[in-house]
């Protein structure tokens, strides 16, 4: 892959989140002077992203996986995509890959048996600790009952209990078990995802007397910071071939120059033969590392990379399309970066995209 190609690749970024345009930047300044198609979607068309791309559409919302699949098909088709990478709905897409390529398009995502596992929290724990891996302890809750025994069995002296959802829901759903009064100190500091555990056990209960769906919740001990995350290219049978670990400290993000992170990391995208670009996160619990989940996706972060010399995204389309991700410098780890806002001009009618 080189400058000298006249055929812009056509590169789509599906669920294109508000991180997506630092990583369309990478893409664009890739260190092979390639040039690129940006293509992007989202569920909300008024999302920021979407402006940076050449091209933009409005997925489709709460569909079933056959109906996601189906869109995608029929946009790699429309829009002749050479390369897909998708963060999210990995689920509809990963066994598709051979509808993918008979229309021209390399999917960038691992196996379907890897991605089954690791939408599950708790079956990724299980595996986790068969191979090796420090995982923190942990409960799979369906209702009330079940949330009283797993805090009353994890709770010891001054243990802090979190809850969250054991499917992939990222962040969301996740909560602190505090049933401590509020002080005017709380009051005052920016607000934390905190939740009483009769606030929850009610929850449960109203969506169970009504009914509902309730998903499998997990109940674990609150991990110490800091949270370390650790970006990873590898090749499609799982060889590791670089690992970057960077901590959060606030606004910072340390990048780590400690082999013990992308060490575990080697281990679960070994295991798991995770492919391209994946993502494990870790905290601590008395200062040893522990699993927090593992993601068989680029994180949202992984543009901050780009600070220890190494373009992980270009590095991934090169490995996809040619099996081979170029060189790959050895990264400069050991700095700090800070994550700032920043503002982009947004031509006007740019956000008018197609769809919907």
């Amino acid at each position: 892959m080189t400058g000298e190609c006249a055929i812009a690749l056509r590169i789509w970024l599906s669920s294109a989140g508000a991180a997506t345009t630092q990583v369309i930047r990478m893409l664009r300044d890739n260190p092979d002077a390639t040039p690129v198609r940006i293509y992007g979607t989202n569920v909300d068309r008024g999302a920021a992203a979407l402006a940076a791309c050449d091209v933009a559409e409005v997925e489709p919302r709460r569909v079933d996986n056959h109906t996601y699949a189906e869109f995608a098909l029929d946009f790699c088709r429309r829009h002749g995509i050479d390369v897909l990478v998708p963060p999210r709905r990995l689920d509809a897409l990963a066994g598709r890959a051979d509808d993918f390529a008979a229309v021209g398009t390399r999917l960038m995502c691992s196996s379907p048996a890897a991605i089954d596992v690791l939408t599950s929290k708790s079956r990724t724990y299980e595996v986790a600790a068969a191979i090796g891996v420090p995982v923190p302890e942990w409960r799979v809750v369906r209702d009330a009952e079940g949330l009283r025994a797993a805090v009353d069995d994890l709770a010891g002296a001054g243990e802090t209990v979190c809850i969250k959802p054991a499917g992939e829901y990222s962040a969301f759903g996740f909560r602190i078990l505090d049933d401590s009064p509020l002080s005017m100190r709380d009051l005052l500091e920016p607000a934390r995802p905190l939740v009483s555990v009769n606030a929850v056990a009610d929850a449960l209960k109203r969506a169970a007397d009504a009914r509902e769906k309730v998903p499998a919740f997990l109940v674990m001990p609150y991990l110490e910071g800091p949270e370390v995350s650790v970006d990873c290219l590898s090749t499609p049978d799982g060889r590791l071939l670089a690992g970057i670990a960077r901590a959060k400290e606030g606004r910072y993000r340390l990048l780590l120059d400690d082999p013990v992170y992308p060490e575990i990391a080697e281990r679960l995208v070994s295991h798991f033969e995770l492919a391209y670009l994946s993502n494990v996160q870790l905290r601590h619990r008395n200062g040893r590392p522990m699993l927090l989940e593992a993601n068989p996706r680029p994180s949202a972060g992984i543009f901050q990379t780009a600070f220890a010399g190494v373009n992980l995204p270009w590095a991934a389309v090169r490995l996809l399309l040619s099996g081979d991700p170029g060189p790959l410098p050895v990264p400069r780890l050991g700095g700090r970066v800070a994550v700032t806002e920043t503002a982009t001009e947004v031509p006007a009618g740019a956000l008018a995209v197609a769809g919907g």
